[in-house]
């Protein structure tokens, strides 16, 4: 039932249409149906387009996770990473640091070469860590989250394609931008006075980089969803203000569309819309209302699978 390689290429051989895409955002569809992958405090498995579970890993309590293009599935929990084949058997797994005090891990990311992205947070060691399939750690990247409090530090952190690395550090209102050698080289700051100020809490969760440069972040306790150009201003935003009710609860794993459309996922709803999409006209145009997640991955859209790279 899960999305191998083989069903990804002969899907991507067989298209006969382009897809017209922005950096973000497209139309409103009248019609969306989604497949996801949920890392969520309850369930963490897989949810077809008509609700159904088709994958349960029996564990909640993930913090993120892809379903890989070989139909792998990758899981990060604050005390392992595992990865699962397509029989459920284990095939990789990393468990946190030994160290004194709190030790979580929070992000994971299959990169290109094979290797392993993984965010320790910890007062002794915040960083980002690039681990072979032996699970030895090849490279360390020292992060600044400025702040001990080890669960408030750093959220999705990514590999960019220049080879730099883009973290969000919730405490500090911060996306940072490092080099592998742990050099900050340009910062997003959140808690601008056009988005509230830092009273409001717009601490960044998700920090997802475009194409053109621009940014998009889930900004959880501020409720509220933002876009910001390569120089840090902010060019688009969006929160409870624009649509009926309170669909922005505590927004954490994101994922931009290849039409451009963003899906936000609300942790901090505990009933009514968990994960819901929108388009640039700030409408919502999906939504989804069963298991909380912390993170997720749409894996279809009407029956069509969503090739990689992923925006997420």
């Amino acid at each position: 039932m899960l999305l191998n390689k083989k069903f990804y290429t002969v899907f991507l051989l067989s298209l006969s249409f382009i897809f017209v895409s922005a950096d973000v955002f497209a139309k409103k569809s009248k019609e969306i149906k989604h497949s996801i992958f949920i890392a969520g405090p309850r369930f963490t498995g897989i949810i077809g387009e008509d609700g159904e579970v088709i994958w349960d890993s029996k564990r909640g309590g993930a913090r993120d996770g892809y379903v890989l293009e070989n139909g792998n599935i990758l899981i990060c929990w604050s005390d392992k990473v595992v990865e699962y084949n397509e029989k459920k058997e284990i095939i990789f797994t990393f468990l946190r640091p030994k160290r004194e005090g709190k030790v979580e891990l929070s992000a994971v990311q299959r990169l290109e070469n094979g290797n392993t992205l993984i965010v320790e947070s910890s007062v002794e060691s915040p960083r980002i860590m690039e681990v072979d399939k032996s699970g030895k750690v090849l490279l360390s990247v020292p992060l600044q989250p400025e702040t001990e409090n080890v669960h408030m530090q750093t959220r999705m952190a990514r590999k960019l394609k220049n080879g730099n690395y883009l973290a969000p550090h919730l405490f500090a209102f911060a996306i940072k931008e490092y080099t592998p050698q742990g050099k900050v080289v340009k910062t997003i700051k959140t808690d601008l006075k056009e988005l509230g100020g830092s009273k409001v809490h717009n601490w960044p969760f998700t920090a997802i980089r475009l194409k053109n440069g621009n940014t998009v972040a889930n900004l959880t306790n501020g409720n509220k969803t933002a876009i910001f150009d390569a120089d840090g201003k902010l060019v688009w935003s969006m929160s409870n203000n624009d649509v009926e009710g309170t669909p922005f609860r505590d927004p954490c794993g994101g994922q931009v569309l290849k039409n451009g459309n963003i899906v936000i996922c609300s942790y901090g709803a505990k009933d009514g819309v968990k994960i819901f999409e929108v388009n640039k006209n700030k409408e919502i145009v999906w939504k989804y209302e069963g298991y909380r997640a912390h993170d997720f991955q749409i894996l279809t859209t009407n029956g069509k699978p969503i090739k990689y790279p992923l925006m997420k």
